[in-house]
């Protein structure tokens, strides 16, 4: 087995477990996730300022190619399940990463709560690609 330099974004795959169904996203595009904090800051008489970053969540993006109406129905459920019971449900997300040295790494986003931010542009010979956005509780590794 021969060892990479770096990852490339092709090392990632995505996949969203939510209300306990997996939602098939077959052609994820691209991903990204970042850290939330709360920054603390004590200002001592006697010393230099002392920074503390609390972890606050997670927050990110996937984009995806349509192939099928799973985005779709899963909004769709949300808003139904909403606007009929008053619930809202959170889900999870899955990160595979393919270290460079071959071995898997899996990241679990706990709680994660959705929004569809771009349902996708429909235009003549053009890919329709959708954008799904996440803020989630915690990120835990699993693997």
């Amino acid at each position: 087995m021969s060892l990479k330099p770096f990852n490339i974004g092709r090392d990632c795959r995505v996949v969203l477990v939510y209300n306990g169904s997996r939602i098939d996203l077959p052609t994820v595009t691209g991903f990204n996730a970042a850290q939330r904090t709360h920054q603390l800051e004590s200002n001592p008489l006697n010393d230099m300022p002392l920074f503390y970053d609390v972890p606050g969540g997670w927050g990110g993006q996937f984009s995806f190619q349509r192939d099928g109406s799973g985005a779709d129905d899963l909004f769709a459920a949300i808003e139904s399940g909403f606007w009929s019971a008053g619930t809202v449900i959170l889900g999870s997300i899955y990160q595979y990463v393919t270290e460079c040295d071959g071995s898997l790494s899996t990241y679990e986003f706990i709680g994660a709560s959705l929004r569809l931010s771009d349902a996708g542009r429909y235009q003549s010979e053009t890919l329709v690609t959708q954008t799904i956005t996440f803020t989630a509780r915690a990120r835990n590794r699993i693997s």
